[in-house]
């Protein structure tokens, strides 16, 4: 598939990737609030500067060089039909997630992308038999999904990040809780926010790829017995 200019990206390929970012599609990203309700439960986050803080540290200390940094690398490797590649890729995300409910996150999350790829045009029967052979993390569908169109790898990334943002902010009015307004003003720190991070995503080698955030794996566990919730995670 040829690779555009940043710009120039096609009716048909910009609607995909507004679809893949959309709070409607049907994999259960709602259902997930990432330790953010359990930082509310233990008096960390309880107002929205403290809820957008919490957010932006996420976006910048785990999703740009952990999810983020994936998929620049898994965009191109489906493009290429590089097997090895997407399956590394796929188990260093399974491999990473630090307590249980995070990664029954990702895996929920990704076969249910895979079953919504099984009923589009977007994969090819070969690249969704390949999907369906790994143990599918969320990142590697959704980074099928997107080489599907002729979008560059930073607009990808913009999608998968903007999704990620809206679901997250939803969690934070939920949780906390927070009037729509405030959402907004925090979904808007959480754009700006967005490019810088993508771009320092696209520069990671696998080398300094990590996900380590020590707390926010300390509070996903606790949030695993937590007595009473709205989310999975």
């Amino acid at each position: 598939m040829p690779a555009l200019d940043p710009g120039t990206v096609p009716a048909a390929s910009l609607l995909q990737l507004m679809w893949l970012a959309s709070p409607a599609l049907p994999i259960g990203g709602f259902s997930y609030s990432e330790g953010l309700e359990a930082a509310v439960d233990t008096v960390r986050v309880t107002t929205e500067s403290e809820a957008a803080a919490w957010l932006l540290d996420q976006l910048e200390l785990s999703l740009a060089r952990g999810d983020l940094a994936v998929l620049a690398q898994a965009v191109p490797a489906w493009r290429a039909a590089d097997a090895n590649r997407i399956a590394a890729l796929n188990t260093w995300v399974l491999q990473t997630r630090e307590s249980r409910e995070l990664r029954a996150q990702t895996e929920q999350m990704g076969r249910s992308l895979l079953e919504w790829l099984r009923n589009h045009t977007t994969a090819t029967p070969t690249q969704i038999d390949l999907l369906a052979d790994l143990q599918p993390s969320y990142p590697l569908a959704f980074a099928l999904a997107a080489s599907a169109t002729s979008a560059p790898v930073r607009e990808c990334l913009l999608s998968y990040a903007f999704g990620w943002a809206e679901n997250m902010v939803q969690a934070a009015i939920k949780s906390v809780p927070l009037g729509q307004s405030a959402g907004q003003r925090i979904l808007s720190a959480l754009t700006a926010a967005i490019p810088s991070a993508i771009e320092r995503a696209l520069a990671v080698p696998d080398h300094a790829r990590q996900a380590f955030a020590p707390m926010l794996a300390i509070l996903s566990a606790q949030h695993e017995v937590q007595y009473s919730r709205l989310f999975r995670s």
